[in-house]
């Protein structure tokens, strides 16, 4: 395959601090799913990367969808509401899976394509030329998803391109391979998305929302909990949580996960049986593990006075 120009980022944001990559390419022909590096990082047929956002609330603070290399526009879709799908829905987007879009071309072959943009977020017209990290619009939540990303197809000659192993027939290429990355992101096979620390255990729609975090707790709040939320777990990975107070270890929780989850929390704390909890920083650590090895971690602060 010739080689195609150089790919940024669809997306303004910072991988692995307010953005991560969700899902890769299906880079397995056969009803199995395997990303580039025969990871399950994906979903079988998928066809594109998934750059998400860590919750709702961060969707609706907004956040650009960029235009990935120079190009000009040849096709765009507005007007698609955003919703979660499900089989209520189902209908409401059939023949428009790719949601609120935009589709550029590059030149000898190339183009990209962008999905899922916030309802009435897009900027441009058809036949403009733009250029790299020019706003095409904002990610959203249209068409077929169930979370806040932008999707990104790279195609050449109509057929799909994994940007990260651009020459690969199947999964498995060698880590020297050439990516169509400026600057390829670190490969991750799942990890954590956010964390945050609560006076109970909350509900999984504020964790999505962005609203489960607690700011101001104080030394009378009858529990502390921390919580962790995270993404492309396998059947045996370990999510850790533990919570550690001015004097010492609070409460730690290691539980295997029993199947395959794209996306998931687990919560861990202790009521509180002094009068008042010691004034002072507390720690929460959240680590998913996978064959006895950390894949990722996250840490929080809290003050309580």
């Amino acid at each position: 395959m010739a080689r195609g120009p150089l790919f940024g980022l669809p997306i303004d944001c910072t991988l692995g601090d307010d953005c991560y990559i969700q899902h890769f390419v299906d880079s397995d022909p056969s009803p199995e799913r395997r990303d580039f590096r025969c990871g399950l990082t994906t979903y079988e047929g998928h066809k594109g990367t998934d750059f998400a956002l860590p919750s709702l609330r961060a969707m609706e603070l907004g956040v650009n969808v960029i235009a990935a290399a120079p190009g000009t526009v040849i096709g765009l879709r507005d007007g698609v509401p955003d919703q979660i799908y499900s089989a209520e829905n189902a209908d409401q987007v059939e023949g428009i899976e790719c949601g609120n879009g935009v589709v550029i071309r590059h030149g000898d072959g190339w183009t990209t394509q962008y999905c899922h943009l916030e309802q009435d977020s897009v900027s441009v017209i058809k036949g403009q030329r733009v250029a790299m990290g020019a706003v095409l619009g904002r990610v959203g939540l249209s068409g077929k998803t169930q979370f806040p990303h932008v999707h990104l197809t790279l195609r050449k000659d109509n057929e799909v391109v994994d940007p990260f192993a651009p020459a690969a027939e199947s999964c498995g290429a060698p880590e020297t391979e050439k990516t169509l990355w400026l600057e390829a992101p670190d490969y991750e096979p799942g990890g954590v998305i956010t964390a945050g620390f609560a006076t109970k255990v909350p509900e999984y729609a504020d964790i999505k929302a962005g609203t489960a975090a607690e700011r101001d707790i104080d030394v009378t709040a009858p529990a502390l909990v921390l919580w962790g939320f995270g993404h492309m777990a396998q059947e045996g990975d370990v999510f850790s949580l533990r919570l550690m107070g001015p004097d010492g270890e609070i409460t730690q929780n290691s539980q295997p996960l029993t199947r395959n989850r794209a996306l998931f929390f687990r919560a861990a704390g202790k009521k509180r049986t002094q009068d008042e909890w010691p004034a002072g920083t507390y720690t929460g650590i959240v680590e998913l593990f996978r064959g006895g090895q950390m894949i990722d971690t996250r840490q929080v602060v809290q003050r309580i006075e």
